[in-house]
């Protein structure tokens, strides 16, 4: 099985680079000695990146973001939030997953990620839950959609069992 882990890390990566290039590609009229320093760290992030020091890459992009918000480049990119950055690289790596997994395999992970979302809606139609049981639901949801992001369908599925009995047990139905 392929290292999804990495394939996330990467498509974080790639898309980092995707939005600071459009940035710095674009005439926003603002300090262009920042800039240019923006420019210079991209290239030496690319750098870095094509060879293999990924860790140091993401270190200049974390820069990069540090810079812009320093110099006050009002157009430029805002560091995304722990969740943005994983929908963003979550939309990148799905094409790079097409490469590496079978249509089945993918489907299965669909499959479940559908369930998941079908199921996680039955609990809106009950308005009576305690915070602990809409606790309880957003850890299971969180749980299943790493074991998804991970390409983990065993896990997952284990996710979507507990969440589907949680469902049965409260009375919530798809």
């Amino acid at each position: 099985m392929p290292d999804v882990y990495q394939l996330m890390m990467d498509a974080e990566l790639s898309k980092a680079f995707d939005v600071w290039s459009g940035y710095l590609n674009s005439r926003t009229g603002e300090d262009s000695g920042a800039r240019t320093r923006l420019r210079d760290t991209l290239e030496s992030a690319r750098a870095a990146a094509a060879e293999g020091e990924l860790a140091h890459a993401r270190a200049l992009v974390a820069e990069m973001y540090d810079e812009a918000h320093e110099t006050g480049l009002r157009w430029a990119p805002a560091r995304p939030t722990p969740e943005e950055a994983d929908r963003e690289a979550r939309d990148y790596v799905k094409d790079e997953l097409r490469n590496v997994f079978t249509v089945h395999r993918r489907e299965e992970l669909d499959t479940i990620g559908i369930c998941l979302s079908v199921t996680r809606r039955s609990f809106r139609a009950l308005p009576d839950l305690d915070a602990a049981t809409r606790h309880d639901i957003a850890y299971i949801c969180a749980r299943a959609g790493m074991a998804l992001d991970l390409a983990h369908a065993t896990a997952a599925r284990r996710e979507l069992e507990r969440l589907e009995a949680l469902a049965r047990r409260l009375g919530a139905r798809p």
